[in-house]
């Protein structure tokens, strides 16, 4: 069963604009043409977002394919689908990449093993503050914030129906 998911190009020169839309090309295996604004938070940079329909994976084909250029900062989702979670992720110059998981709601979720091991691991409350927002990528949401809103005249995706 297909699911479908949004990518989020924050941030990008504009000599690398074409290379991306080849890469989300080549992983969605159909031609693409983004609409690139420019990105206010970023003179000179510029920001695309499309929304895509394909099989469970597809989004973390479409994260480590734009992984190739260390210098975009971006974002890739996928919506749940039955039997598979949904992804998110996230990458900033310099952090790297983050992936999780997210619900129906699009909020992140954190199994049960890998918050017993958080709390097993953290020697007091603010080291389980600490892992915590690390497993939420909080530091990565801190740092896309100022370039997720759009421009004057940009296009703005809504959020798909969940639930």
């Amino acid at each position: 069963m297909p699911t479908r998911g949004v990518v989020y190009v924050h941030s990008t020169p504009l000599a690398v604009c074409p290379h991306v839309e080849w890469a989300i090309a080549r992983v969605l295996a159909a031609p693409v043409n983004l609409q690139w604004t420019a990105q206010p938070v970023d003179p000179g940079a510029r920001r695309a977002e499309c929304g895509w329909t394909g099989r469970p994976g597809t989004g973390a084909e479409l994260a480590a394919a734009l992984r190739q250029w260390p210098m975009i900062r971006y974002e890739v989702t996928e919506e749940p689908s039955p039997g598979v979670d949904g992804e998110r992720f996230m990458y900033v110059p310099g952090r790297g990449l983050f992936r999780a998981s997210v619900g129906a709601a699009g909020d992140i979720q954190l199994g049960e093993d890998r918050l017993r091991s958080i709390m097993a691991a953290a020697r007091g409350p603010e080291a389980l503050a600490h892992a915590l927002d690390k497993a939420l990528g909080t530091a990565w949401d801190a740092e896309l914030e100022p370039y997720r809103y759009a421009g004057d005249g940009a296009p703005v995706t809504l959020l798909t129906r969940v639930g």
